[in-house]
């Protein structure tokens, strides 16, 4: 049943990572063609961003060394297909074959950054430069992914104001639009709040955020709720609970898609999103990888049929 609460968005969208952010951390590689038919079934479920792939080098996400093979085979998608890369040499690879979104991924610490991407903060950033400033040249949409914005396995918790810091940075670098990451799953919603106020109060518009949240405590939905209560529209999820970090290893499943176009569709709030194909896909992708979705939505709307 429907019941709307007051001061929440008429509508949410939802920045499906899924094929790129599951599949990477998959212990062994998912053939080409079954990411293809995995994007194509999450479109048809109403998704409207589904963010595809990496150009990172094969080397360091072996599970995405298919970017070339991969993306190609989505021209007929009728979504946006937002990529990650990591450098210049990602983006030319992107570009070449037409990506219109492409994404970089950088971090609110300096350990993480150092294990990500072997390089500071400020490195990190720099490398960043020139990579965002060509992409918006070239008519690309570009998203800043920020990492470790409420805890860091190494160093604990992250104040507000070292996230703040490094959001307007990317921001400042020509990002359109910011997704906070809680890569650890840490976060509780007063946490949530206090973030979105800083980042208002230094400039940032509630507009060009997105949050992303892992389950890893069970706060995800209760985090996603903050967020949307403080006018956050763009919330980042993965269907069926695929994905972790592999550089991170306590962080586990990302929010799953399922659990939160059910906590939406019962608050009335649009996403496009059909439920039951999309718990079908679900269901479809967990028996190519031989396991049952950690979905609840999925595993309770799945054992009803």
């Amino acid at each position: 049943m429907s019941v709307p609460a007051p001061g929440l968005p008429a509508r949410v969208r939802i920045h499906e990572v899924g094929a790129r952010d599951g599949l990477q951390n998959e212990k062994t590689a998912v053939p080409t063609e079954v990411k293809a038919e995995f994007v194509h079934r999450l479109a048809a479920a109403g998704l409207t961003t589904i963010e595809a792939t990496s150009f990172v080098h094969p080397k360091w996400v072996p599970q995405l060394a298919d970017a070339e093979q991969l993306f190609p085979m989505l021209a007929d998608v009728d979504a946006a297909l937002p990529v990650l890369v990591p450098n210049e040499r990602g983006l030319d690879r992107a570009l070449a074959l037409g990506a219109t979104r492409i994404a970089v991924f950088g971090s609110a610490t300096e350990t993480f950054a150092s294990r990500n991407l072997n390089r500071t903060v400020a490195e990190s950033l720099a490398m960043f430069e020139p990579v965002v400033a060509r992409a918006r040249q070239g008519g690309a949409h570009v998203r800043g992914y920020l990492s470790m914005c409420f805890g860091d396995p190494w160093e604990g918790a992250v104040p507000v104001h070292q996230v703040v810091t490094v959001a307007k940075a990317l921001l400042d670098l020509g990002c359109d639009e910011l997704s906070l990451g809680d890569t650890i799953g840490v976060a509780t919603p007063g946490h949530v709040q206090a973030l979105l106020s800083a980042l208002n109060e230094a400039g940032v518009p509630t507009d060009r955020i997105g949050v992303h949240f892992h389950d890893t405590y069970g706060q995800a939905l209760s985090n996603t709720l903050a967020a949307l209560q403080h006018g956050v529209t763009t919330v980042d999820a993965s269907a069926g609970g695929l994905g972790g970090c592999p550089y991170a290893k306590s962080a586990t499943g990302n929010l799953a898609t399922e659990d939160l176009v059910w906590m939406l569709d019962g608050l009335g709030i649009e996403t496009g999103v059909d439920l039951a194909a999309l718990t079908a896909t679900s269901v479809w992708m967990a028996e190519r990888l031989g396991r049952p979705s950690p979905s609840r939505t999925v595993r309770a709307l799945s054992h009803k049929e």
